[in-house]
């Protein structure tokens, strides 16, 4: 079955940088487009990053993060990264890991992710 799996998450300092990491299993990864969401409490779950399918693949950014955070993919390990930097506090939120595969949208866990002022 679908496994998505997110790590990363923690407390950082406004301007500071975390890397999250989704590991992906059970579905052709590297044929599957990638995305990064967020979410925090009372708000609609937010599209921050995606990258397309294949190998070199084009990306696109909320504009909120546009600048400031990197969405990637390894297709040989079934992973995709977020790098986010010169973090605000207005990041804080739990990240989500998703995949649209046949229509059907698969979710991780989530990652907390909480930028101090």
């Amino acid at each position: 079955q679908v496994q998505l799996v997110e790590s990363g998450g923690g407390l950082v300092q406004a301007g500071g940088s975390l890397r999250l990491s989704c590991v992906a299993s059970g579905f052709s990864f590297s044929s599957a487009a990638m995305n990064w969401y967020r979410q925090t409490p009372g708000k609609l779950r937010e599209l921050v990053a995606s990258i397309a399918s294949g190998y070199g693949g084009s990306t696109n950014y909320a504009d909120s993060v546009n600048g400031r955070f990197t969405i990637s993919r390894d297709n040989a390990k079934n992973t995709v990264d977020l790098q986010m930097n010169s973090l605000k506090p207005e990041d804080t939120a739990v990240y989500y890991c998703n995949a649209v595969i046949r229509f059907t949208y698969f979710w991780g866990q989530g990652t907390q992710v909480t930028v101090s002022s």
